[in-house]
């Protein structure tokens, strides 16, 4: 697999890098640089820490440094992230279209994100291969540094093959015939007692109603919390 870094310049919200280490670890991404954050400690920070939720690894992981030049070593592709076009330097391109021209042979690449106010430098963006710009509503396309991350880091992970969903550990178990027809019985009790159910005059009450349950592939599960409701409709009488 190439490396995939993640470098946040100079950013002022502690949370914001929490919120990236999480954002890069559900893609599963670990590699993390920050340029010159406000606090130097940021890392410790309590709200850092906080919005991390799950990926203190990560957050913990993280390399700072002083320079964005230092956060590129082992890196052959630079990626800068801005919105404001620029009138020289790297072509602007939205990040599914860049990805799909470089997945089959992705190279060491590395996301570049401003800060939280002023985003990248012109200097910044003039240093990397292509600029990223993802594209947003006309008129307003502000988004928050971690979301930033996060849409980079996904359509990243996506253009390296992405993960499969997750299918269920265990489908539920259905109730056999005989539990159906217990419930049924215990209903029509219940049903009786209550007044709902004339038993001289059944009509089609119980066909229907087991036409019901057998439409609604009733779980054991759900079967026993259907007796419980029918045994408290019962007591609730007494």
């Amino acid at each position: 697999m190439p490396l995939t870094r993640f470098v946040l310049v100079d950013t002022s919200h502690a949370g914001n890098v929490g919120a990236a280490a999480r954002a890069l670890k559900v893609m599963g991404f670990h590699d993390l640089v920050l340029v010159n954050p406000r606090w130097p400690n940021v890392t410790k920070k309590q709200d850092a820490i906080a919005l991390a939720s799950g990926a203190l690894d990560v957050l913990e992981r993280a390399r700072i440094v002083g320079t964005v030049a230092e956060a590129f070593d082992g890196v052959t592709h630079v990626c800068a992230t801005a919105m404001t076009p620029r009138d020289f330097g790297p072509p602007a391109v939205a990040p599914r279209l860049h990805f799909e021209s470089i997945a089959n042979a992705p190279p060491d690449i590395a996301f570049v994100f401003g800060s939280e106010r002023f985003g990248l430098s012109n200097d910044d963006v003039y240093r990397s291969h292509v600029c990223l710009s993802i594209p947003t509503a006309a008129g307003y396309g502000s988004l928050n540094l971690a979301q930033a991350v996060q849409l980079i880091a996904y359509e990243w992970r996506q253009a390296l093959g992405g993960f499969d969903v997750q299918p269920r550990t265990a489908e539920p178990t259905l109730a056999d015939a005989r539990a159906v027809q217990g419930l049924l019985e215990h209903w029509q009790k219940t049903l009786i007692e209550i007044g709902f159910l004339d038993p001289d005059a059944p009509k089609k009450l119980m066909p229907r109603l087991n036409q019901l349950a057998n439409r609604a592939q009733l779980t054991a599960e759900e079967v026993h919390i259907l007796r419980g409701v029918a045994r408290a409709i019962t007591a609730s009488k007494d």
